[in-house]
């Protein structure tokens, strides 16, 4: 009987332990994500574009479709890549995590010069495949193209949160990527799913709905749609820019350049202290955001013709094929 009560008190120890890691790994794991807000919102602004054209009953298996190779991309791919980096490389965190870095200024920055005319953006080109006509094809060729920008989209949000993972075991970090990815990839597509199904929610209750009220709020969200599909594209690009922005100031820190977070501290600080106690930790904060901002936009205009005239057409030159 002791024995069996001794190993009572053993499960029950473990499982103190399994609960107490578990804790840990979606704390570090949310706190991760977080960290990755601006290619996480670009992501969901991004992707609605995909189903556009289809009729409604397509519009749910295509982004399941896109959210599993999302998944794929992640856990299959980016997951092991970002711990054989952590183990065997760590001093490549900083300059890939720059490079991520630059790469979401200049995309921010890219859709700023397109709305100001002075960028061609992501329109097409010269030697852009065929118009597809037959529909299968074409839902494939877009989930194709939606999941290969969810590659580059993916692999800096798992870049992001690598780096913001504490010093931990090898099982650690592999289980708070893993949950980084699910939470991520859910909390994405769910968004994205909830987002192209809302105006056929709107029809349907403009449609339908018994009351005038009803009715009256299903045509109001049907109107709403594409101006909140536009505010979320703006919100979208303020957060690359900002992300964008703070990855460089924070990796010029981290390899030997300390002066411009340093400078950009200062200045946050000196903003805090001329409000109000209640809002100066807001203040701070708001002020770096905007410093790391205009310094991500800054850095993408410079980008932007690099990446129109060498990585751009390099790049459809070799996924073209």
């Amino acid at each position: 009987m002791s024995g069996l009560i001794a190993l009572l008190d053993d499960v029950a120890a473990i499982a103190k332990v399994a609960a107490s890691s578990i804790d840990d790994v979606i704390g570090q794991a949310t706190k991760a994500s977080a960290k990755a807000a601006g290619a996480v919102i670009d992501d969901a602004a991004v992707t609605p574009k995909y189903v556009q054209g289809f009729e409604a009953s397509r519009e749910l298996p295509i982004i399941w479709r896109i959210t599993k190779g999302s998944l794929r991309n992640k856990l299959l791919f980016l997951l092991p890549a970002g711990l054989a980096l952590s183990a065997f490389a760590p001093w490549a965190i900083a300059p890939l995590l720059m490079l991520g870095g630059a790469y979401l200024c200049f995309e921010g920055a890219e859709k700023i010069a397109h709305v100001l005319g002075w960028s061609k953006g992501h329109e097409d080109h010269p030697g852009k495949e065929e118009t597809i006509s037959d529909p299968a094809k074409l839902e494939e060729e877009k989930a194709k193209g939606a999941i290969k920008t969810d590659f580059i989209l993916s692999a800096e949000i798992m870049t992001i949160s690598l780096a913001a993972i504490p010093d931990s075991s090898f099982w650690m970090e592999a289980a708070t990527l893993a949950a980084v990815a699910v939470i991520i990839t859910i909390a994405v597509y769910g968004s994205v799913a909830l987002i192209v199904k809302m105006d056929d929610l709107g029809l349907a209750m403009a449609n339908r709905g018994r009351l005038s009220g009803t009715r009256a709020f299903g045509r109001g969200l049907v109107k709403a749609m594409p101006g909140f599909l536009r505010l979320l594209t703006v919100v979208g690009t303020a957060a690359m820019l900002w992300v964008g922005g703070s990855i460089i100031v924070h990796g010029l820190e981290v390899i030997g350049f300390a002066t411009p977070a340093h400078i950009i501290n200062d200045v946050a600080a000196a903003v805090a202290v001329k409000v109000p106690e209640a809002m100066a930790g807001f203040s701070a904060w708001l002020a770096k955001a905007a410093i790391d901002g205009v310094l991500g936009v800054a850095l993408g205009l410079l980008l932007i013709p690099l990446g129109e005239k060498l990585v751009t057409p390099l790049w459809r030159k070799v996924f073209s094929k």
